[in-house]
């Protein structure tokens, strides 16, 4: 067996009579980033924690490297966790931060060196040794969180948002030292966040959660192209979803949609029944075209209004049966002519058009319940923000 592997077994945590994780079921082999998406409250950091040890589960199993370690302390687990937070101590040096769990394994002092001064080459921090957690950038922060956690070599590494605290410029460039970091040691990532991009970037495969269970796992390209539901579609990246009425399949080929008096064809989801469904198609897949455009899948739209975002230029429109929906144009260096009012043909591919049930996997389950306030657990030394208290099975 691989070092680094992890297999969840119907796994499950319940506060009171709150139900945090709900019997999830995950495998995770070895070297793989991935990530565990959701809004507050979906359950992904209490799955962590319980990865991590802090929690003790309800019921079910926790593999690591084929033996199930539910019942063992974290210090017992080959895991490390990073924070959001760092959990840096302020009072030493950047060196002493990333060595600090050495201390405990006795190891000689050439060892020590050797493990402090490789840990800070790979996270770019060498010659900054001296330096206190004050002294650095939020970036630089979280690379000495990073290094403290590697030097241990541990075969998974817990990661709970540690980009949050950081600007959207910074965090960025560090999705991509972050993926690049994971692919050099070649250890096993698990990521929580509830942000989108974060885990569209860096994952190999990612699991969409909804009330304790996942609603839809695979590589980030397939749950975004193809979202099992309006949940998952919604939740995961930009979506335009729309009420509709499927009119089934003809003669096994694709299904036929009706967008008020439009009728359109969509070629993925689950079209072969009838009824009131939602139909999801992404902004950058809706093409603009004049008016007088004619064709099959096109619905009589008015401009609203255009927002420049710096890369592309997002258009709000009006399509005739009174569903609002946008475009997503790229910035190619032309800037488009759209006023407000302005009479289009909207244009929707039926191979982008995705037909999904109202509800779909979880719709018959109630509405996330409330939050039950379990304190976190963090290293000696660590300083807590409300937030994080706030929010402690996210």
């Amino acid at each position: 067996m691989n070092i680094g592997e992890v297999r969840l077994v119907n796994l499950t945590k319940r506060f009171d009579d709150v139900e945090a994780v709900a019997g999830i079921s995950l495998e995770i082999p070895s070297g793989e980033f991935f990530s565990i998406l959701g809004p507050s409250g979906c359950g992904k950091t209490t799955t962590l924690r319980l990865v991590a040890g802090f929690e003790q589960p309800t019921s079910g199993a926790i593999f690591l490297d084929g033996i199930d370690v539910a019942d063992r302390p974290p210090h017992k687990r080959n895991v490390n966790t990073v924070f959001q937070n760092y959990a840096l101590f302020p009072f030493l040096s950047v060196a002493d931060n990333v060595a600090f769990g050495l201390r405990y394994l006795k190891l000689p002092k050439a060892e020590t060196a050797a493990r402090l001064g490789e840990a800070l080459e790979l996270v770019q921090l060498t010659g900054y040794e001296k330096r206190r957690p004050g002294q650095l950038s939020g970036g630089q922060q979280q690379r000495v969180a990073l290094a403290r956690a590697l030097i241990l070599r541990p075969s998974v590494l817990l990661l709970d948002e540690p980009l949050g605290a950081l600007d959207a410029k910074l965090r960025r460039t560090l999705q991509v030292e972050l993926k690049a970091l994971q692919e050099s040691v070649g250890i096993t990532f698990i990521y929580v966040t509830h942000d989108q991009e974060e885990a569209l970037t860096m994952s190999d495969r990612l699991a969409v959660m909804r009330n304790g269970k996942v609603a839809q796992m695979g590589a980030p390209r397939e749950v975004y192209e193809h979202p099992v539901d309006a949940y998952v579609a919604d939740f995961l990246g930009v979506s335009n979803l729309m009420d509709a009425l499927s009119l089934g399949t003809a003669g096994g080929g694709p299904g036929r949609v009706r967008l008020g008096e439009f009728e359109v064809v969509a070629e993925q989801g689950t079209a072969s029944s009838t009824g009131p469904v939602k139909v999801a198609i992404r902004p950058e897949r809706v093409t603009i075209e004049p008016y007088e455009a004619s064709g099959a899948n096109r619905v009589p739209a008015m401009v609203e209004r255009q927002v420049f975002l710096g890369s592309s230029t997002q258009v709000i429109l009006r399509l005739a049966n009174g569903a609002e929906i946008q475009s997503l144009i790229q910035n190619r260096g032309e800037q488009p002519t759209y006023t407000q009012g302005t009479a289009v043909q909207v244009y929707l591919p039926a191979d982008a058009l995705h037909v999904l049930p109202l509800g779909g996997p979880l719709a018959d389950e109630d509405p996330a319940p409330p939050l039950h306030e379990v304190p976190p657990i963090q290293p000696v030394g660590a300083t807590h923000h409300a937030e994080d208290q706030q929010h402690p099975q996210d």
